[in-house]
């Protein structure tokens, strides 16, 4: 608490040095990430900038550190200090709603990206990828990957986060309804972290000895599941599937360690975000923007293309 205190603090002088930083009338935009922590919003963080630079956009980006109240202060900060868009990383959407709504009330354009606040949809705009394609692409793939009687264990993200929800549903669907053969062995809540997935399949391999996949919502926790087997030679031959493409997960696809992943491409998110805003900064923008941007499957076949992208972003 004390340090989010003191985050609050040093947000609120920085926020007024912005404030008096506006240089010719150069509209400000903040990006308010979920959390820098995660492989995924510092990606996407990077991508915002570089899509702002070519605008002459100023972007002022601010950490919520995964943390719901300091994410609604940081909201209502940029209320207050007037910025001209706030590009908004829901982290839980409920949560997020309330400075969400005061947002668009106080007269404040909202974007929200890589998560939507339902309901919202007519008042503010948004960008993201359908998280039950994103977890049907890798499903449908592992149908006919996973062996007979195959013994399965599933990672998930945060508790009632819609796009771990979705991509469950996805596998749901997909695969289990379709492979009624499978053992689920495990499943839990890891919240995206790489160290929770890790400690979770080191539990799960003592508990139960042979695996032959892990379903994971994204791509932290399934290379955390990948790192507690990496010198056990009986899960040489482990099928492991994520969601997001990051730079980790592309190497051990291109290795043959991680089986596949679902894209979910930073730099496009950042592109139409940007789009977007600086439509309504110029007076283009008519009516409210709902943009969903392509999952495509990522297996060693094609995991060049991903390399690539982050070779870009210089994460690799």
């Amino acid at each position: 608490m004390k340090r989010i205190c003191v985050v609050l603090v040093l947000l609120t002088l920085c926020s007024g040095l912005f404030l008096g930083c506006r240089q010719n009338d150069q509209q400000r935009v903040v990006f308010i990430a979920r959390t820098l922590g995660d492989t995924f919003p510092a990606w996407l963080q990077s991508a915002l900038e570089e899509e702002a630079n070519k605008l002459n956009i100023q972007l002022v980006t601010q950490n919520g550190l995964a943390n719901d109240q300091l994410i609604a202060d940081l909201v209502d900060n940029a209320i207050t200090n007037r910025f001209d868009v706030i590009l908004l990383q829901p982290q839980n959407t409920e949560a997020q709603r309330p400075p969400a709504e005061r947002a668009v009330r106080a007269g404040i354009p909202l974007v929200t990206v890589n998560l939507r606040i339902p309901g919202m949809e007519n008042v503010s705009h948004s960008v993201d990828a359908s998280p039950f394609e994103q977890g049907a692409v890798v499903a449908r793939l592992a149908v006919n990957q996973v062996p007979r009687g195959g013994r399965v264990v599933v990672l998930n993200g945060p508790a009632a986060h819609p796009h771990s929800n979705e991509r469950r549903r996805a596998w749901q669907e997909v695969f289990f309804n379709n492979r009624p053969d499978v053992v689920l062995l495990a499943e839990n809540f890891a919240n995206w972290n790489k160290d929770e997935g890790m400690r979770f399949m080191e539990d799960w391999v003592q508990a139960h000895g042979q695996i032959d996949a892990v379903i994971s919502m994204n791509d932290n926790m399934a290379t955390g599941a990948i790192e507690a087997i990496r010198t056990n030679p009986g899960f040489s031959n482990l099928l492991v599937y994520g969601v997001d493409g990051t730079a980790e997960a592309a190497l051990l696809i291109r290795d043959g360690i991680m089986t596949a992943t679902s894209f979910q491409n930073a730099f496009a998110l950042a592109e139409h975000s940007m789009m977007i805003i600086n439509a309504i900064l110029t007076g283009k923008q008519v009516g409210f923007t709902n943009k969903d941007i392509e999952c495509p499957l990522i297996t060693k076949d094609n995991v060049q293309m991903l390399i690539d992208a982050h070779i870009r972003a210089g994460t690799l």
